[in-house]
């Protein structure tokens, strides 16, 4: 099940008709959810009993709109749809027990706002217990590619099925990239650095974790990128129709559960960004 979250606003209609296509592609239903979010209401010592049946009012509106935006977009898939009570990050991770995928747009207005990327969106990328996507709506491409960021971590083996998967049912190609930033030292004269040596360890990481999805998609086109730049810089500059990164934040703060790098993507990424985290 692709669960989305709407609001009605320009970001969120990106992210349903992304997770519409998603359905389709991997022939799953898909749940449009809308969050009522009461709290703010909530802080008189006698709310107003209209605001309750307005927020519930507009939330059916919201759902009835999107459900025929995405019925428009893929006739053929399966819809359903849930008016939540909660705050629109909770609502959204409890989603995601059940959910193949989590979609949500980048940012938004009423049920799922957030002044920056690092609210609502962020908060589900950290917590979800599914692959999250977060889409924007500006248009570009297709480019007929799919990006992964590969590192040595089991977060990059969950980023590699995804993408890999992803990629096949597209039928695009997919692009590793393995980003190294060398260190200053390195580049300082008599220093006992041997970039030939890191280069080849970059190479011997990306093709041996490559080499296990090659031969279960044969006919994929796979190439390998191995800059030496910041891996937040070398995956945001990539032109691709997905951007795919693992998340192996082990911070305790709610909103830093990501790692730096996928923080650092989902904030410069200018298209959809999927971020797996592992398990």
């Amino acid at each position: 099940m692709i669960v989305v979250g709407v609001d009605g606003s320009p970001e969120a209609k990106a992210a349903l008709e992304w997770a519409a296509d998603d359905a389709f592609r991997m022939h799953q239903p898909l749940r449009i959810v809308h969050a009522v979010d009461r709290w703010p209401y909530q802080i008189s010592r006698f709310p107003d009993v209209e605001w309750y049946d307005a927020l519930t009012h507009a939330g059916h509106k919201v759902l009835t709109e999107a459900e025929t935006i995405a019925r428009g977009r893929q006739a053929g898939i399966e819809v359903s749809t849930g008016l939540v009570e909660g705050s629109p990050a909770v609502v959204l991770r409890d989603e995601s027990e059940q959910a193949t995928e989590v979609v949500v747009g980048s940012r938004g207005l009423g049920g799922f706002a957030g002044a920056l990327l690092g609210s609502v969106s962020m908060n589900v990328a950290g917590h979800s217990h599914s692959p999250v996507v977060v889409v924007r709506p500006a248009k570009r491409g297709p480019y007929g590619r799919v990006v992964v960021g590969v590192d040595d971590s089991a977060a990059s083996d969950a980023a590699l099925a995804y993408a890999f998967e992803q990629a096949a049912l597209r039928g695009s190609e997919l692009r590793a990239v393995h980003a190294l930033q060398l260190p200053r030292e390195a580049y300082v004269p008599g220093f006992p650095y041997d970039l030939d040596e890191v280069r080849k360890y970059q190479d011997e990481i990306v093709t041996e974790k490559l080499a296990v999805f090659t031969t279960r998609y044969p006919q994929l086109p796979v190439t390998q990128d191995l800059p030496r730049a910041h891996p937040v810089e070398a995956l945001v500059s990539q032109e691709a129709d997905l951007l795919v990164v693992g998340s192996h934040g082990r911070n305790a703060l709610s909103s830093a559960l990501l790692g730096s790098v996928s923080r650092g993507v989902l904030h410069h990424a200018r298209c959809p960004v999927a971020v797996i985290r592992g398990r």
